[in-house]
């Protein structure tokens, strides 16, 4: 129960240790400031990059329009079948890995915390029978609340009391850890074959607007003191010129934080940076936007880097995907499910030799390299949306070295060459930085006191890697860097070594997070809401709820509100 990794170099930002030669002590699953030296289980890392177990604020693994992935792309299974060994089930990739192969694969690279970021309430049974599967992590998911008519009801009523006891009644019912709104007003419209354009349009038979929505729950959100702020998928996401709406949705929430705290989360903010006014005139928006959040402190982000690769697009923005399909022309699923929220998939190949394609690969990058503060700006691919999370190593590449990034603009559309930032932008970031922006930050936006860290009392959540700082310039050696990030020389969960030298050598079950939020008036499930579900929704009440024991490894996390 006792290991002691001696002599590596740490990289914990959350405690300001930037690379010193140190010990990491190891006791019944958490740190501890020494353990017995002739008793502990003592592993030799000198010479390695030691930093907290890898933390993904948003990636989509589990749930509904997962599963419906899986079902709509057998091509992308054939093309990467995973055997089993003595140690590991069998499964399938590439794009949409099945469970056990997601575990394992985010295992590998150093990762011990992931967060599911889309989840509809009424598929939340099934959501968590698949987190129950995919081991070596711990794993929360976010139910689809923006668009849910009890949510839009209260808020054209006014009544944010209301609204917050039917939040944390949702969070309580889907066994859920954070608030997530997709396109705000855009899903409930898509019912209706409609979309919202901007943040002040209506939405259809509700009269209230994405504005009123995305506030609403802001205020919501601080009123449950929830850790996670609001998880945002912006409006007109993928659009060119919709970094307008951008801006416009985070000066909305200028005057939301009065503790200086971060108010929102927008995610894959790629997606939500584009100039131009159609196809043809489309262009990386990155310097406006990190202007503003250079300026600004109330938001944090996520990348959502496109790779050059065949992928599946996925994500309950049913307009998008819509938009997607007609300029694409491939297969495409479409839902919407009933008084909730919608859905979408297709698949997507990304490519170098597509100028779009091009700008989108170089508009992730500018950002993240733009954005001033590592404590802002988050590494993701928006899994399986801009490509796998596989491919985290390139992106470390290409985050930690200007020879790596500008070898592939080199080989991408002319068009796309002239319009990148990149050539101007000398940024690269060191292990400090990268240990923020792929751990330590998206733990701390989240709310994860116990992850991100390797202070005393931390979650025993260790990643070590085959590179030596004092020896290896990072930025002149990015195929050195892709190895050591893509095979952990070790990945340690909770104490229990998983993976050694990028092979898993002992699989463990990992924990779901969830809130149980604790109102001074709990919402009473009366007569009313009971005959609504019988209406309008395809089960009855009482099969709604998650209940105790579908979830494999319970962690509630049990929150106060002000409400």
């Amino acid at each position: 129960m006792e290991l002691l990794l001696k002599n590596g170099f740490v990289f914990d930002p959350i405690n300001e240790i930037n690379g010193e030669r140190m010990d990491i002590a190891i006791r019944n699953g958490k740190i501890v400031e020494s353990v017995s030296e002739s008793k502990a289980k003592k592993i030799d890392v000198t010479g390695l990059t030691v930093m907290p177990g890898g933390v993904d604020i948003h990636t989509h693994i589990a749930g509904g329009e997962v599963n419906t992935g899986r079902l709509l792309r057998p091509e992308d299974h054939v093309k990467d079948v995973v055997r089993k060994t003595a140690i590991t089930r069998s499964g399938v990739g590439y794009s949409i890995p099945s469970t056990f192969t997601t575990g394992y694969r985010y295992s590998r690279m150093g990762y011990t915390t992931v967060m599911n970021p889309s989840m509809a309430p009424l598929g939340a049974k099934h959501t968590h029978e698949e987190l129950n599967d995919i081991p070596m992590l711990d794993k929360a998911t976010f139910p689809l609340i923006g668009d849910w008519w009890f949510v839009l009801e209260n808020l054209r009523k006014g009544d944010l009391e209301g609204c917050a006891r039917h939040v944390a009644w949702m969070m309580n019912t889907t066994k859920g850890y954070a608030i997530k709104i997709v396109n705000p007003g855009g899903l409930e419209s898509w019912g209706f074959g409609r979309n919202v354009h901007s943040i002040d349009d209506q939405v259809p038979n509700f009269g209230i607007t994405p504005r009123e929505i995305v506030q609403g729950l802001a205020k919501v959100n601080k009123m449950l003191n929830l850790p996670h702020t609001i998880h945002l998928h912006t409006n007109n996401l993928g659009l060119p010129g919709n970094y307008a709406t951008t801006l416009d949705t985070m000066k909305a929430l200028e005057n939301m934080s009065t503790d200086g705290k971060p108010v929102c989360h927008i995610t894959h903010l790629q997606f939500s940076s584009f100039g131009g006014e159609d196809w043809g005139t489309m262009k990386s928006a990155a310097e406006e936007i990190s202007n503003y959040i250079n300026n600004h402190s109330h938001m944090t982000f996520d990348m959502g880097q496109v790779i050059f690769t065949d992928t599946t697009t996925m994500t309950a923005d049913g307009p998008f995907e819509f938009t997607l399909y007609q300029l694409s022309g491939h297969k495409w699923v479409n839902s919407d499910v009933e008084t909730e929220t919608s859905g979408g998939i297709i698949p997507f190949h990304y490519k170098k030799k597509n100028a779009v394609n091009a700008i989108q690969w170089s508009t992730a990058l500018e950002l993240a390299l733009l954005i001033k503060d590592p404590w802002k700006m988050f590494m993701t691919t928006d899994h399986p949306n801009g490509g796998p999370f596989m491919s985290y190593p390139k992106i470390i590449a290409w985050l930690t070295s200007r020879k790596a990034r500008m070898a592939l603009l080199k080989k991408c559309h002319k068009k796309a060459q002239k319009k990148s930032l990149l050539p101007t932008i000398k940024r690269e970031l060191s292990l400090y930085e990268l240990a923020i922006v792929t751990r330590a930050g998206q733990a701390k936006s989240l709310g994860l006191t116990s992850k991100g860290h390797l202070g005393l009392g931390a979650d025993a959540d260790v990643s070590v890697y085959n590179l030596n700082p004092e020896t290896t310039d990072i930025a002149q050696n990015p195929k050195i860097v892709r190895r050591a990030f893509a095979d952990a020389a070790y990945t340690i969960k909770d104490g229990n070594v998983l993976v050694q030298n990028g092979k898993i050598v002992q699989t463990v079950s990992g924990k779901t997070m969830w809130l149980d939020v604790n109102t001074t008036e709990q919402l009473e499930v009366d007569d009313d809401m009971k005959s609504r579900f019988k209406e309008y929704w395809t089960v009855e009440y009482d099969n709604y709820p998650v209940y105790d024991h579908y979830v494999k490894v319970s962690d509630p996390i049990i929150i106060k509100a002000d409400v």
